[in-house]
């Protein structure tokens, strides 16, 4: 039982050319969660992401986000209401350094124009900050270190801080562990529980290990449609689930 709901669809569907890629989605996501979606390869997960995020139209359905309608609403307005989200491929500015990433970010999250020319003052403070956030993320010993550079696991780090610069009451992580090796995995998934501490976290993940240490409540999606929702003992063993891993696996 979800008490309350910060993000809400009600029959999001989206085609593509008569191809339906997502369909008569009812998803609730219960504020201070974590909620994971997960299904097999072309279930429909991403296509979902861009969705909620505004990045794609749907073809019907509708999106509610602390209880408003955010279906007609661009990307960066949703950005602006907290709702903030992460790409399958880091999201950084790969040639400066992984102190100025965060900067950016802060300087973004103020709504003015990038302070280049202000007074070293300005940017002190947004250093001082930026140090706090790159602490929070495991990177206070990477500031100074070009983010092209950074493993790649430490550059989804900087990524998240960068998504936390704009202070995010929701985030909604695309894949965060994928192509890590076990090390990133762990440091990752440990990172994910503690920035959800104080909100909201809607996450894709193909790493049923991380889902089932991280969720408190999963979705599942195959074929675009929700199959099964719940703890992960119980969607695990839903024979609907089994049948559509097995069935990506053998078919």
């Amino acid at each position: 039982m979800i008490e309350e709901c910060i993000l809400e669809t009600r029959e999001l569907t989206k085609e593509f050319k008569g191809f339906v890629a997502v369909k008569d989605v009812n998803l609730k996501v219960g504020r201070g969660s974590i909620h994971a979606l997960i299904g097999p390869n072309g279930a429909g997960k991403t296509t979902c992401f861009n969705l909620l995020t505004r990045f794609l139209l749907p073809t019907r359905g509708s999106i509610l986000y602390r209880g408003r309608d955010i279906t007609g609403s661009g990307p960066a307005a949703v950005a602006r209401m907290g709702l903030i989200r992460s790409f399958q491929i880091s999201a950084v500015f790969p040639h400066l350094s992984v102190l100025e990433n965060v900067r950016i970010a802060l300087q973004r999250r103020r709504g003015g124009s990038f302070d280049f020319w202000r007074a070293d003052r300005v940017l002190t403070q947004l250093n001082a900050r930026s140090r706090e956030l790159l602490d929070s993320v495991g990177l206070s010993g990477f500031e100074d270190a070009i983010a092209v550079e950074l493993p790649y696991g430490r550059k989804r780090a900087l990524e998240i801080a960068t998504m936390l610069a704009l202070e995010p009451e929701m985030l909604l992580l695309d894949d965060p562990t994928a192509g890590m090796a076990h090390e990133d995995v762990e440091r990752t998934t440990a990172l994910i529980r503690r920035v959800a501490a104080d909100r909201t976290v809607l996450m894709v993940e193909h790493n049923l290990g991380v889902v089932a240490k991280l969720s408190d409540r999963i979705t599942v999606l195959s074929r675009g449609e929700i199959i099964a929702e719940g703890n992960y003992e119980s969607v695990s063993k839903h024979p609907d689930v089994v049948q559509a891993y097995l069935g990506s696996e053998h078919g």
